[in-house]
């Protein structure tokens, strides 16, 4: 079966497509796809199929997308109130 292993790079992606039997799992896929080696340090504790955070010991099914996720570094929902905090409000609070 032929699968997809992504890694979402600050550049770019990376993208490598692997050969697995049967019943492989995420794991395996990784290990086909050398990815501890291709990106030393690179940590592979968030991982997904499609989207979807599974384990690594889910099983693959044909034309799966397997991909490796980085770590967040901001907070989306802080860093939207920081900037509705910056802007000013042409209306005044305590009018009408």
């Amino acid at each position: 079966m032929r699968v997809l292993v992504v890694v979402a790079l600050p550049e770019g992606q990376d993208i490598v497509a692997v050969d697995l039997d049967e019943g492989a799992t995420i794991g395996s896929a990784l290990e086909a796809a050398r990815v501890a080696i291709r990106h030393p340090g690179l940590a592979l504790d968030r991982v997904g199929v499609w989207g979807r955070c599974r384990d690594p010991g889910c099983v693959l099914r044909e034309g799966d997308r397997v991909e490796v996720y980085r770590p967040v570094r901001a907070d989306a929902k802080a860093m939207r109130r920081a900037r509705a905090g910056l802007r000013s409000s042409p209306r005044s609070r305590s009018g009408p």
